[in-house]
C-alpha cells in the first residue's frame, strides 16, 4: 500500500515527459518552480497521507524489498521515530564504488556528525510533524538537521540491511558544493548550542561534536580533491 508523489521544480530537462509517461502509477505530481530543495521536498512531505514517509532525490533509488523491510522494522519497533539502513554509492557507469554501513548512532552520535544516508531513512509521520519539516535555511545538511530534531522527540533505530543507493558524479551536490558542507556543519553546532534540550549533551561532549563537524568538512573537501584544505580541516 504505497503512495507515490513526484515533486518537480519546474525543470526543462525532460523530467516532465518522464513523469507524464508514468502518471497513471503516480498518486499526485506537480512541476512548478520552488524556493529550493527543502521547499520542494516539504511540498511532498506535507501532501503525503501515509503513516510512514520517505523521500528520494533524483539521483537516489531503493533496493528491492527496502520499503516492506522498513515498514516491518517500524512495526516491530513501535517506539522508534524513524529507522534507517545502509546505502550503496554508484558511479556514472553503474559500478558500485562504496558501501556505507552505519550503526546505532542515537542522538549523541548524530550530534557528533555521524552521518546517515538520507535515501535509506523511513520516518513515522507523527514524529516528523512533531519535529517540523525541513528547514529551508539549510541547503547541504538539511536532512541531518531534521534527524537531530526528530531524535529529540523519539528513539531512532538502525537496521543493518542495504536499503538504498545513490548515484555519485561530478554534478552531484556532494562534489559540486563540497566546500559548503563544513560551513553548514558549523552552523548546526551553533544551533545545538542555542537549543536548551541539547545543553547537557553539548557540555559533556563539545570537543567530539566540534571535531565531528571538522571531520565532516575534511571528508567532503577530500572528495572534491581539495586536499590541502581537507588536511587543514
Amino acid at each position: 500500500n504505497v503512495e507515490y508523489l513526484v515533486i518537480d521544480g519546474g525543470s526543462n530537462d525532460g523530467s516532465v515527459e518522464i513523469i507524464e509517461k508514468y502518471a497513471r502509477r503516480i498518486n499526485r505530481w506537480v512541476s512548478e518552480k520552488d524556493k529550493g530543495q527543502a521547499d520542494g521536498i516539504n511540498k511532498g512531505l506535507q501532501r503525503a497521507s501515509g503513516e510512514i514517509i520517505a523521500w528520494l532525490n533524483s539521483d537516489d533509488f531503493y533496493m528491492p524489498g527496502a520499503i516492506s523491510n522498513a515498514v516491518q522494522a517500524l512495526q516491530s519497533n513501535p517506539a522508534a521515530g524513524f529507522v534507517y539502513g545502509d546505502l550503496q554509492v554508484v558511479n556514472k557507469g553503474g559500478e558500485i564504488t562504496n558501501l556505507l554501513s552505519y550503526g546505532d548512532w542515537g542522538l549523541k552520535g548524530l550530534m557528533e556528525f555521524k552521518i546517515i544516508g538520507q535515501p535509506a531513512v523511513f520516518i513515522r509521520r507523527q514524529v516528523l510533524e512533531s519535529a517540523g519539516y525541513l528547514d529551508p535555511d539549510y541547503h547541504f545538511l538539511l536532512d541531518h538537521h531534521l534527524w537531530l530534531r526528530m531524535a529529540m522527540h523519539a528513539w531512532i533505530k538502525y537496521i543493518p540491511q542495504l536499503w538504498a543507493g545513490e548515484h555519485y558524479h561530478a554534478a552531484s551536490k556532494n562534489l559540486a558544493h563540497a566546500a559548503e558542507f563544513g560551513a553548514e556543519a558549523r552552523r548546526i553546532v551553533d544551533w545545538m548550542s542555542a537549543e536548551p534540550r541539547l545543553k547537557d549533551i553539548l557540555q559533556q561532549d563539545r570537543r567530539k561534536i566540534e571535531a565531528g563537524a571538522e571531520r565532516l568538512n575534511a571528508f567532503y573537501l577530500f572528495d572534491a580533491q581539495e586536499y590541502k584544505k581537507s588536511l587543514q580541516a
